[in-house]
C-alpha cells in the first residue's frame, strides 16, 4: 500500500525576481499567467520567454473550450518548460500542456491518449487555496457533459513548485478567503480520508493550525492584517495540497461540483457552502473514528468543547464571509434530486475518499438542508 509520495521539488523565494534569475526563465519557456500578474512582476524584467495570458482564452474556471484554445497555441512548438504562474485555472490548464500527444481536453479527461510527457512543469501559485502545485490532479468543466471532471495521473505532478508570497498580495480579500477556506477543507477532508496515515495527518494538522490561527488574527486585527501573514497561508495551502494529494478529498468537493458546473460558482466558494454540513453528517453517522481525533484537534485550536467544533468553525468562517443558501446562486428546488444523482453517477472518484459512505438519502438531505 502506498504510504506517502511527494515527487515535486519545493522552492521558496521572497520575490519573483529572485525566482526568475535562479531558474533562468527565457527562450524555450512558455509562461501561462495573467496580465495583472505579468505587468508588475514579469514585464519589467524583459524575460525572453513566450507568455500566454489565460484570460484571453476565456474567463472563470477552466473549461474544455478554454483548454482547447490554449492547446492550439502550444501544439507542435518546441517548448522545454511550461511555467504556470497563477491560480487554480492557470495551474489546471498548464498541467495539460506538457503532453506530446495532448490535442484536446476531452480526450485527456477520458484518458484516450498515452500521456507522453515531453516538457518540464514548474508551478508558481498566486492564491492560497488549491495546493495544486503539489498534486497530480487537473479539474475542468466539461461543457458537453454539464459537469466538472477530474484527471488524476502521476504525470501531472509538477517537477518544481515555487512559493512566492509576494505574488499573493494582490489577491482581493474575498478571493483570499474563499481560496484559503478551500485549503482548510483540503486539510480537514484529508485528515479523515480512509487513505490518511500518520504522515498525511501530521501535515493536515499543521495546515489546519496555520490557517485557523491566521483567521483568528484577521478577525481580531482586521482584513488588511492578512498581508502581514500571507506566508502562513501560502505555506499552509501547500501543506494541505501535499496531504490531500496523498489521500484524496471527499464529499465536500463531490457535492460542490454540480453547483460549480451548473451555476459557475467559484470552486472555493462552492466548497464553503457544503463544508460544515458534510462534517456534521459524518459526525452524526460515526463520531468515534478519525473524526473524533479531528474534533479534538479543532477543539484545542478553537478553545471550545468537542461537541461544539463545527458550530464554532461555522461562526469563524461566517465572520470572514457569510455563507449563502444554495437557492441564491440560482439553484432550483427541483434540481436537488438531479444534483444528488449526478454526484452519485459522476463523482465516485471523490466519494471513495469519504470518511464514511453516504447514502443517496444522506446526500439528498445535505442539499435540502443547504437549499
Amino acid at each position: 500500500m502506498k504510504f506517502f509520495k511527494l515527487p515535486t521539488q519545493i522552492h521558496k523565494f521572497d520575490a519573483f525576481k529572485g525566482f526568475a534569475e535562479a531558474f533562468e526563465i527565457g527562450e524555450g519557456d512558455l509562461v501561462l499567467t495573467h496580465e495583472f500578474i505579468y505587468d508588475p512582476f514579469m514585464k519589467p524584467l524583459n524575460l525572453k520567454a513566450d507568455f500566454l495570458m489565460q484570460e484571453k482564452y476565456g474567463l472563470g474556471e477552466p473549461s474544455d473550450e478554454m483548454i482547447d484554445k490554449i492547446l492550439m497555441e502550444v501544439v507542435d512548438k518546441p517548448y522545454k518548460r511550461i511555467i504556470a504562474i497563477g491560480g487554480g485555472t492557470v495551474i489546471d490548464i498548464a498541467k495539460l500542456l506538457i503532453f506530446e500527444d495532448g490535442k484536446n481536453a476531452i480526450d485527456m479527461f477520458e484518458k484516450k491518449i498515452d500521456f507522453i510527457k515531453d516538457k518540464e512543469l514548474i508551478i508558481v501559485p498566486t492564491t492560497c487555496g488549491t495546493g495544486s502545485e503539489v498534486t497530480n490532479i487537473s479539474i475542468a468543466e466539461i461543457k458537453a457533459k454539464g459537469t466538472k471532471m477530474g484527471l488524476a495521473i502521476d504525470e501531472l505532478y509538477a517537477d518544481v513548485a515555487v512559493l512566492i508570497p509576494e505574488l499573493v498580495k494582490g489577491l482581493p480579500y474575498k478571493f483570499f478567503v474563499y481560496s484559503s477556506i478551500d485549503a482548510l477543507i483540503h486539510a480537514i477532508e484529508s485528515y479523515v480520508s480512509p487513505n490518511a496515515n500518520e504522515f498525511t495527518q501530521m501535515i493536515s494538522v499543521r495546515a489546519t493550525e496555520m490557517i485557523l490561527k491566521g483567521y483568528l488574527q484577521i478577525i481580531e486585527k482586521g482584513e488588511e492584517y492578512r498581508l502581514e501573514i500571507l506566508e502562513d497561508f501560502v505555506v499552509g495551502s501547500n501543506y494541505a495540497g501535499i496531504a490531500f494529494g496523498n489521500t484524496g478529498v471527499g464529499a465536500v468537493h463531490a457535492l460542490s461540483y454540480p453547483l460549480g458546473g451548473t451555476y459557475h460558482v467559484p470552486h472555493g466558494e462552492a466548497n464553503y457552502q457544503f463544508f460544515t454540513e458534510v462534517f456534521n453528517t459524518y459526525n452524526r453517522l460515526d463520531p468515534n473514528g478519525k473524526i473524533k481525533e479531528l474534533n479534538r484537534v479543532l477543539a484545542n485550536l478553537l478553545n471550545v468543547e468537542e461537541s461544539d467544533v463545527y458550530t464554532a468553525l461555522s461562526g469563524i468562517l461566517d465572520k470572514l464571509l457569510s455563507k449563502n443558501p444554495l437557492k441564491e446562486y440560482g439553484m432550483k428546488e427541483e434540481e436537488i434530486e438531479g444534483f444528488t444523482d449526478a454526484v452519485i453517477a459522476g463523482q465516485q472518484r471523490l466519494l471513495a475518499n469519504n470518511y464514511v459512505p453516504l447514502s443517496r438519502e444522506e446526500i439528498l438531505n445535505i442539499y435540502k438542508n443547504l437549499y
